[in-house]
């Protein structure tokens, strides 16, 4: 920390536990002790069950957790193999043209999403590229979505990222497609994995587009809850809404394993 004194450690401390508290952690508390509840009484939830999490991870719960894992986990490689393809073909541009690119990228990330599961519907609702009423379409609008995360973070990394190790192996007559195999990507390896992380995790929490695109077959978890919670199921949807959660900071964990063991190669 870079508060100096005693004091005014303690005092930033207090003020980190006075914003994080009702800001983040409250709210966060809240679901989960709403999710071992049937009922509300005065200020906080009672009649304590487990009944909602039985009904969580079985029958339609479970199906819309699989399509959120599978749909994160597709659009989380597309967006990586897109998003790292870009910023390596951004790295050789001049720097109006990595500005257009930037710009290109961002887009999605500049307008509400809604917009974006809008133009995903319009764009892809008639041939020759029908995919409306499909899971391709929500993969699709996932990825687009999350790409600008990764090519952000692949973009930095590239810009950090010292010539020297390059221009040693092209001077030792290793081809371009061979220093990108073995020598730039591995050295990205650890920002691949952070940017694969985040795109998982935006992904697996997407609702907004995924609302206006998403097929009777494939309902993600997200979708449910939201369901759920506007039908009054206040409380399975809660134990619903710490299932996601608990599923997304298990995969979290595994990716940052592997950024770490890629640190240190």
């Amino acid at each position: 920390m870079l508060v100096h004194s005693r004091t005014g450690r303690w005092a930033s401390w207090a003020l980190f536990g006075l914003l994080f508290l009702p800001l983040f952690a409250l709210p966060l508390l809240v679901v989960v002790a709403a999710s071992f509840s049937t009922h509300w009484s005065g200020a906080f939830p009672s009649g304590p069950t487990a009944e909602n999490y039985a009904a969580a991870v079985r029958g339609e719960s479970l199906r819309a957790l699989t399509t959120s894992l599978v749909t994160a986990l597709v659009a989380s490689l597309l967006a990586l193999t897109l998003g790292t393809w870009a910023a390596l073909a951004a790295a050789g541009l001049k720097k109006r043209g990595r500005r257009s690119l930037d710009a290109l990228f961002m887009l999605p990330v500049a307008v509400p999403s809604v917009v974006v599961g809008l133009a995903v519907l319009v764009a892809f609702s008639k041939p020759p590229l029908l995919l409306n009423g499909t899971s391709s379409i929500v993969i699709l609008a996932h990825t687009v979505l999350v790409t600008a995360f990764a090519y952000q973070s692949v973009s930095a990394a590239l810009a950090r990222l010292d010539p020297a190790y390059e221009q040693a192996a092209a001077s030792l007559g290793a081809r371009p497609a061979y220093v990108l195999w073995r020598v730039r990507l591995p050295l990205l390896l650890p920002s691949l994995t952070s940017a694969a992380g985040l795109c998982f995790a935006l992904s697996m929490g997407e609702l907004s587009a995924t609302m206006m695109l998403y097929p009777p077959d494939w309902t993600p978890l997200p979708v449910r809850i939201f369901t759920a919670t506007d039908r009054g199921s206040l409380f399975s949807g809660s134990a619903v809404a710490v299932v996601l959660m608990a599923t997304t900071l298990l995969v979290l964990p595994a990716v940052s394993r592997i950024r770490t063991k890629a640190s240190y190669r």
